[in-house]
């Protein structure tokens, strides 16, 4: 995968958000070492491994990181984007299952030409927790 395809992949992820994840999810188990060739692909294996908090409906949060071309992570991931709710223990369970959710798909196994299309390339997937049917 050339680096072309790669951003035009990882703009589609990004306008889809967590609603591309969760379809992805569907078709992934958490930890899969199958390997990943796309980022829809790759946004779809970390879904697959969030279980957002009983409560959490309807909060969203944007993951920033970056990954070596082995799948490992490069430095902390950063949040640039958060629509939290007024229980400050909600918030901090929500944030810790969308850091939860990364580390277990940590190593991501890339194909080798997707490890060097993505290698050091910022990725900001949109984590969006579903709104809870009432009763």
């Amino acid at each position: 995968m050339n680096f072309r395809s790669a951003a035009v992949a990882f703009v589609f992820a990004l306008i889809l958000g967590a609603g591309c994840g969760k379809a992805q999810a569907q078709d992934r188990a958490c930890g899969s070492r199958d390997p990943v060739n796309a980022i829809a692909e790759m946004s779809g294996a970390i879904y697959a491994c969030w279980q957002p908090p009983r409560g959490t409906g309807g909060m969203s949060l944007t993951l920033c990181f970056s990954l070596r071309r082995d799948g490992t992570l490069i430095g902390k991931p950063r949040a640039t984007f958060s629509k939290l709710g007024p229980d400050d223990d909600l918030n901090r369970a929500f944030v810790a299952s969308v850091v939860a959710a990364l580390g277990k798909e940590l190593p991501v196994p890339f194909t080798k030409g997707m490890g060097g299309a993505i290698a050091g390339r910022v990725l900001c997937p949109l984590f969006t927790a579903a709104e809870e049917r009432k009763s």
